[in-house]
């Protein structure tokens, strides 16, 4: 047993001989702390060392960033290194030897201080992919934090220094000298390693950004150029540098060759699709500044991001949100009105039965909707909890139901106009003592437009509960009743001719309607309808043709004339009356009739005188 553990000591104290090796970089920093702690090196040389340490995190950091993966999977732990050191303590205890004791005790601890700041690295590295650098620096926060209290639990009731002052020809004490210079070495490499993780953090992630989207190599590259270095940091202070501001010139060019190629497949898009190439020319014509519009903002949008190392700034980010949907939503309106305007020139040019006026209020009732829904998005991304005010909508609905009665009565109204087919835009109406041509129905209020050229806007709740007189509604007959006084002196068979040549006037006048004249049936295929009311009192047609001696009146024999113009036209009803009446006053003199005035005729007797 005692020649085993006599083996087992000089196998540890060939070991003890042998350079440890933590990292390249690390075994590198040690070195350069050693010459830093000389006392007798000068200022001139401990800034040339300083200098070179600020390289080599530099180029640590570079490394890191285009190994990151590699670095993440391959961590060494020196966790078999630490377990045979364990053993040969105890061993070391037993045989009594203090000094090998310490050497290998300060021995674990310094692979714990490296596993330390290699852990650290390793979680700093994998918290790189937060989405913003506000997160990321709270975690760096985090792990430091964590990294402090890990090494205060290494080195706490620990000082090893008075082993530096002994002297002895001793090799294991000068071994246990030297890993405690090591050990107070990789101390002061941690604190450095820090403050150069916070030095370089916003460096750190724009560089992640970089590895991320597989650009990093690139960008190492350029910044290891000595020129581009020199010109950094002319930048550096106003929060730029020469790879931020090359991204920036390509995403601006990028944006704007994206830009024409957008609009090249929306214009083919549209041209090709069955369904909206009538309406593509307008579109793009309408759309354009509204796009172009979008597109800049996202370049705004996206500068921003870049400059910010590749970071979104919360309320920023907000902001563009807002700015990107208050776009969209007006994109959306116009392409909604374009559709809706075009079809609406179709109605008025074609013969359908679909009413303009349907496709004119449930185009603001999408309008409408299209705007709650952006104003309820921009909501969102101001903060707002859409659940809260939906809900209070339900509560408050009773009272805002109550404060807008008039409003829903209009609304209603409003259904009741459209659905009721009671009169339509352009149609000549009376109501209330209130006469002229539609103007428009809207949701609340339908403007007419007066004969006197005054606009009058009648709340839509008022048809519901008036009567409502449509000129309009006619398709075939506009009245003309005449009456026609003759003198009581005229002969009754003058009479007669005239009112026979008078009805044969009417019913061989090509613009007045006759029992004979034909006319379109719009309402054919509504037969049920048909059986209910008459077909003529439905579609609005009057043939009746009227010629009769009617009353004898104070001053003269009148003559009722009573029938209907073909045209229900204003101005051509107006024509057709003219041409009956300068045909009547031909009839007349014709007959040696002539019209009768009120007159007042004075007889006067001749009695005789008594004497």
């Amino acid at each position: 047993m005692k020649l085993l553990l006599l083996i087992l000591i000089f196998i540890v104290s060939l070991q003890a001989k042998e350079d440890i090796k933590y990292s390249p970089f690390i075994d590198k920093q040690i070195k350069l702390t050693y010459q830093m702690n000389d006392a007798n090196i000068s200022q001139e040389e401990a800034s040339k060392l300083v200098l070179k340490q600020e390289e080599m995190y530099q180029q640590a950091l570079y490394s890191l960033m285009a190994n990151k993966s590699q670095y993440i999977n391959n961590l060494k732990d020196f966790n078999a290194e630490i377990f045979s050191l364990k053993k040969i303590i105890s061993i070391n205890k037993r045989a009594g030897n203090r000094y090998a004791v310490t050497r290998d005790e300060v021995q674990i601890k310094s692979y714990l201080i490296v596993r330390n700041i290699n852990n650290t690295i390793k979680n700093i590295l994998i918290s790189l992919n937060t989405k913003t650098i506000e997160e990321f620096e709270k975690k760096l926060n985090e792990l430091t934090s964590q990294n402090q209290q890990q090494l205060l639990d290494i080195t706490e009731q620990t000082d090893y220094s008075k082993f530096l002052s002994y002297k002895s020809n001793s090799k294991v004490l000068k071994t246990a000298q030297n890993n405690i210079r090591e050990y107070y070495a990789l101390i002061e490499i941690n604190s450095d390693m820090i403050a150069h993780m916070y030095k370089f953090e916003k460096k750190m992630y724009r560089l992640n950004k970089f590895s991320k989207y597989h650009i990093i190599e690139p960008v190492l590259i350029i910044n290891s150029s000595k020129i581009i270095q020199i010109i950094d940091e002319f930048l550096n202070p106003f929060g730029l540098s020469v790879i931020k501001l090359i991204i920036i010139s390509l995403l601006i060019t990028f944006i704007y060759i994206l830009r024409k190629l957008f609009y090249i497949l929306l214009s083919k898009y549209l041209t090709s699709n069955d369904s909206l190439n009538e309406y593509a020319e307008d579109i793009l014509i309408q759309t354009k500044k509204s796009i172009g519009v979008l597109i800049i903002i996202i370049n705004i949008d996206m500068v921003i991001y870049i400059y910010n190392n590749f970071s979104s700034i919360d309320s920023v980010s907000k902001v563009f949100d807002m700015v990107y949907t208050i776009i969209l939503t007006y994109i959306v309106y116009i392409v909604v009105n374009i559709i809706a305007t075009i079809n609406l020139q179709k109605i008025q040019e074609e013969k359908t039965t679909v009413k303009r006026e349907l496709i004119n209020v449930g185009i603001k009732i999408i309008n409408f909707f299209i705007f709650m829904i952006g104003f309820l998005i921009i909501l969102y991304f101001a903060g707002v909890d859409l659940t809260a005010v939906l809900s209070g909508l339900g509560i408050g609905g009773f009272a805002v139901a109550f404060a807008a009665k008039d409003t829903i009565s209009n609304f209603f109204g409003t259904l009741s106009i459209l659905f009721s087919d009671i009169f339509s835009q352009g149609d000549w109406i009376e109501i209330n003592n209130k006469e002229g041509t539609v103007v428009e129905i809207g949701l609340r209020v339908t403007t007419i437009r007066t004969f006197d050229n005054a606009l009058i806007a009648i709340p839509n709740g008022t048809f519901a509960s008036s009567s409502i007189k449509n000129w309009n509604k006619r398709k075939l007959g506009r009245r003309i009743k005449m009456k026609i006084g003759i003198k009581y002196d005229s002969k009754s068979k003058d009479i007669k001719n005239a009112i026979t040549e008078i009805k044969t006037m009417l019913q061989n006048h090509p613009d007045i309607a006759t029992k004979e004249t034909k006319y379109e049936n719009l309402r054919r295929r509504k037969s049920r309808v048909a059986k209910l009311v008459s077909k003529e009192d439905l579609e609005g047609v009057k043939r009746t043709l009227l010629v009769y001696l009617d009353e004898f009146s104070d001053s003269s024999i009148n003559i009722l004339i009573y029938c209907f113009s073909k045209s229900v036209m204003w101005e051509e009803w107006l024509k057709t009356k003219q041409d009956v009446m300068e045909k009547i006053m031909e009839i007349m003199e014709k007959n040696d009739l002539e019209f009768a005035f009120p007159s007042l005729s004075i007889y006067q007797e001749n009695h005789k005188e008594l004497n």
